[in-house]
């Protein structure tokens, strides 16, 4: 059986800056190609940013105006899927010959969902899987499904 090398890299992304992630996702995929990954899977919502922390100052019937620009800039982080993010994420997967899954906040009209994209070596978009819950209401929510990828013969 042939063995595949896996990168699980636990890295921050720069909050509010998909541009300055991306580029540091670059330099964190290539250290990983380096070392003879195959495959490198990052953080869940590395690109766009897990807001830890912040309540966007929302109260039950009211926004703060500070609450309201933090979400601008939470909103303005996200990426759609597919896209111009996903498209230097292919980039990436295709430079390195490398399968690559990365947590993303997805925008989606005015919904941001918390979303795992997997590309292809080939760069490709292989798919998205995206959830609007608390992965606790989709651990207990009766009827979840997941959806199984092929990605390598080996696996």
């Amino acid at each position: 059986m042939a063995i595949t090398r896996a990168a699980v890299i636990q890295a921050a992304p720069l909050a509010f800056d998909t541009d300055a992630t991306l580029d540091w996702l670059g330099v964190l995929v290539e250290r990983a190609a380096a070392a003879g990954a195959q495959l490198a899977v990052l953080p869940e919502a590395f690109v766009g940013g897990y807001p830890k922390g912040y309540d966007f100052g929302a109260r039950v019937g009211s926004r703060t105006p500070e609450g309201r620009e933090w979400f601008r800039r939470y909103h303005a982080a996200a990426v759609e899927v597919p896209g111009p993010a996903t498209a230097r994420l292919g980039e990436l997967a295709r430079a390195h010959a490398m399968h690559l899954v990365v947590g993303a906040i997805e925008r989606a009209g005015g919904t941001l969902y918390c979303t795992a994209v997997f590309l292809g070596p080939d760069g490709a978009l292989i798919v998205s899987v995206n959830r609007a819950e608390h992965p606790s209401l989709i651990e207990i929510r009766a009827g979840f499904e997941a959806e199984i990828v092929k990605t390598m013969e080996n696996f």
